[in-house]
C-alpha cells in the first residue's frame, strides 16, 4: 500500500469516528446552553481545520459553500455538520492525490513538512472526536465503536 493511500485510510477513519458521534449525539447535547463551546462548534471546527490543512496553502483554500462565522451566525445543524463532513472526505481524496511528503507545509505556522501536517492534522481530528466522544458518553451514556481504517462502505468510492 502506498503512503497516501495509507493516510487516506487514517483520515477517513478519524473522519468516520467524528461522524459517529455527530449522529449519535443526543439534541440537547448539540447545542446546550450551557457549554461554552457547544458539540457543533467543535465538530465544525475540526471539519473547518481538516478542510484548510488539506489545501496545498492558505491561498489556495475557499471556504465551504454553507460556511459562517460560527461566533456570530447561528449553530450549524446535525445535517450542516454531516453535510461538511462528506465534502472533506472529498477533499480527502482530491487533495492527497499530488502530496509531495517532504514539501513544506504550505502554512507558515506549521513549520513542517507536508506528510507531518497530514499526521497533525489527523490528530486535530481525532482529539475533537474524542472530546465529543467522552462529553455523550458522559451525559448520555452512549458507547461509540473505534474505527481503525477506511470504513468499508468509502472503500468502493
Amino acid at each position: 500500500m502506498e503512503l497516501q493511500q495509507i493516510i487516506k485510510s487514517q483520515y477517513f477513519a478519524a473522519l468516520e469516528m467524528l461522524k459517529l458521534v455527530i449522529v449519535q449525539c443526543p439534541e440537547a447535547s448539540w447545542d446546550a446552553p450551557g457549554d461554552t463551546d457547544p458539540s457543533w462548534r467543535k465538530a465544525y471546527h475540526a471539519l473547518y481545520y481538516a478542510h484548510l490543512y488539506l489545501q496545498p496553502n492558505r491561498q489556495a483554500f475557499i471556504a465551504w459553500e454553507k460556511h459562517h462565522d460560527p461566533d456570530n451566525g447561528p449553530a450549524f445543524s446535525q445535517a450542516e455538520v454531516l453535510e461538511y463532513l462528506a465534502f472533506v472526505q472529498t477533499q480527502v481524496r482530491v487533495q492527497l492525490a499530488d502530496l509531495g511528503p517532504q514539501a513544506p507545509s504550505g502554512f507558515d505556522w506549521l513549520p513542517f513538512t507536508k506528510l507531518e501536517l497530514q499526521f497533525y492534522n489527523i490528530r486535530h481530528i481525532q482529539q475533537h472526536a474524542g472530546e465529543l466522544y467522552e462529553r455523550i458518553g458522559t451525559r448520555a451514556n452512549i458507547e461509540l465503536d473505534w474505527v481503525s481504517k477506511t470504513p468499508d462502505y468509502l472503500r468502493s468510492e
